[in-house]
């Protein structure tokens, strides 16, 4: 279902100023990671918004959509996914409108509603997690 857009998904990571082992790091582990941007993204939006600091909110939900379209959307490989890629494109895409609404808005449920989102497909990715592929983590700083 994913293909070898790891690598602009990895640049995307980068480039929202993560520190990672993006290099190192096997395509399954890559794609939890941009899942673990994205809802740290959204989590500093969420606090920007409660301490009413516009510059930082923007910044952070600008983030969590490169994060999803440049990584996760982007990654997508809709001939070998078929359907569920689909489904997926348009869900990344449902997200990122809600999070265009929220940061616009100043309304945090609908970046609650995408984290809740990302967390549930986070943890059904982890779970399908490929026989010999480590579990082990990656250093993601708290503040990213």
């Amino acid at each position: 279902m994913f293909t070898a857009a790891f690598n602009q998904g990895a640049r995307a990571y980068a480039r929202v100023g993560v520190e990672t082992g993006v290099a190192a790091a096997d395509p399954h582990r890559l794609v939890e990671m941009l899942f673990d941007g994205a809802l740290a993204k959204i989590a500093i939006a969420r606090e920007a918004i409660f301490a009413r600091d516009t510059a930082r909110r923007g910044e952070a939900v600008s983030q969590a959509i490169t994060i999803i379209s440049q990584g996760l959307r982007a990654s997508l490989d809709h001939e070998v996914g078929g359907s569920i890629a689909a489904q997926l494109d348009a869900l990344y895409d449902y997200m990122t409108v809600r999070l265009v609404q929220g940061g616009a808005n100043n309304h945090a449920a609908n970046l609650d509603e995408v984290a809740g989102l990302l967390g549930e497909l986070r943890a059904a990715w982890t779970a399908i997690r490929p026989a010999g592929v480590s579990t082990a983590t990656q250093r993601i700083p708290a503040e990213v």
